[in-house]
């Protein structure tokens, strides 16, 4: 293949940029060995340091790996092949319940909120200088914060809980650290640490969260960062219980310098207690976004932390973006002091599509997960087969391979489009799509 792909440039940026578009496009492939520096160097005509530069930028971007005398190669799992790219193509007249959206019907108007705002925009324009966090809505978050048991801290906006996790991410590690992840778990964080030149250490989940065992294994091999989802973790629809949130804390103890990072993903789609882990480590931060309750396009998500990680992260915030839309900040306090979303009965509509789902597939002798949220999660044998033979079936499920590392194959399922005449063809279709699985868990 490597004969096939010339790498071109002159300078390191553009030597960088060709070896990432080559791992892009497929011309060259996860595993594949890059020629040595020198003679790249003596290819090109560039001075040698210039390759090394190159190199350098490529591994702190997660693109390759380098292993001493054996050279370097393209990461198994290069951060430009992203997950969200293995996805089923749905053909028309098939079903889809593989985007893991929510259900437009459950999701509140948003054209009075934003008039509500602009309107006082119009009376007290925000100029630059001003607070970056709406007053408000810091003071009606944290009080929802601190009813849930969440350590006291200062509040930060950001644009979503992705950009709140890669900001305390790189606010506190650097290139080449390890943080401890679940597996399976979400996607684009999969993606995103490798991408800030982190590496994964996988740790195991259950119908209660994390495994403590693997968390304490993970920060034994020297795991620096710890990223917990607490309710609806994607795509298990696993949540945090107070036990396991114990046990966790216990790890924890023996390891205060560990960052843990806490994602709410099911912040008001869920009718489980939040058991937050933050309380024993020195750097910590919990993050909640409001795009599952209100809308995707609402790209807004609460951060609190320990005043240190906050104050980096509002100091970097502060050199990039500024600050994030303080009109969109004025509509989601319209919004939640408008009680626009009923949580309690968005949780149940998302509970009663769940819970049959599963049930109509326990009754055909197959197991599948989902404590919370909007995704079933369903362990396969053969994960590729099951998810052709579902679409030939007319269902188009997620493939397991966008959220898994060494976790063993399955399939997500997301819900929240289902009706009760939906149930009972679909769990039909699973069953002749997998058959009936032995295994008892999904790690």
């Amino acid at each position: 293949m490597l004969e096939e792909y010339r790498i071109q440039g002159r300078r390191a940026a553009e030597i960088a940029a060709s070896v990432e578009g080559g791992v892009g496009s497929g011309d060259l492939e996860p595993g594949q060995l890059l020629p040595p520096m020198r003679e790249l160097a003596e290819r090109l005509g560039v001075n040698p340091n210039t390759v090394a530069a190159a190199y350098r930028t490529l591994r702190e971007r997660g693109v390759i790996e380098t292993a001493g005398r054996r050279g370097s190669r393209v990461r198994s799992k290069p951060a430009t092949t992203g997950r969200e790219h293995i996805r089923v193509e749905v053909p028309e007249g098939v079903r889809d319940v593989a985007d893991g959206n929510p259900d437009h019907a459950l999701l509140p108007g948003l054209a009075e909120a934003f008039a509500a705002a602009a309107e006082r925009s119009d009376r007290a324009p925000v100029m630059y200088g001003a607070a970056a966090v709406e007053p408000e809505l810091e003071r009606l978050a944290r009080a929802d914060l601190d009813a849930d048991g969440v350590p006291d801290g200062p509040v930060v906006v950001t644009s979503g809980s992705l950009d709140a996790i890669e900001r305390v991410l790189a606010v506190h590690l650097k290139p080449g650290d390890a943080v401890a992840v679940e597996d399976p778990g979400w996607g684009s964080l999969l993606d995103l640490a490798p991408a800030l030149g982190l590496r994964t250490v996988g740790v195991g989940v259950d119908d209660e969260g994390p495994l403590p065992d693997d968390v304490r294994r993970a920060l034994e091999a020297g795991a620096r960062a710890l990223i917990v989802t607490d309710r609806a973790q994607n795509p298990t629809g696993a949540a945090v219980s107070a036990t396991r949130a114990r046990a966790v804390r216990s790890v924890l103890e023996a390891y205060p310098e560990t960052l843990l990072i806490e994602d709410d993903h099911g912040h008001r789609i869920v009718d489980l207690p939040l058991h937050p882990v933050a309380g024993v480590t020195h750097s910590w931060a919990l993050v909640r976004s409001v795009a599952k309750a209100y809308g995707p396009d609402l790209r807004l998500a609460v951060l609190t932390g320990d005043p240190v990680t906050v104050d980096r992260v509002h100091g970097r915030q502060r050199l990039g973006p500024g600050w994030v839309s303080r009109l969109l900040q004025c509509a989601v306090v319209h919004l939640w002091t408008a009680g626009a979303v009923d949580a309690r009965a968005v949780a149940a509509a998302y509970g009663r599509r769940r819970d049959a789902l599963i049930d109509a597939l326990k009754q055909r002798g197959i197991e599948a997960h989902g404590r919370s949220g909007m995704n079933v999660w369903l362990p396969v044998p053969d994960e590729t087969g099951a998810v052709a033979r579902l679409l030939h079936s007319g269902w188009a499920v997620a493939p397991g391979a966008r959220f898994r590392m060494s976790a063993p194959p399955g399939i997500r399922i997301t819900v929240s489009t289902l009706t009760p005449d939906d149930i009972e063809p679909l769990a039909d279709a699973v069953a002749s799509a997998v058959g009936p699985a032995p295994a008892r868990r999904y790690v």
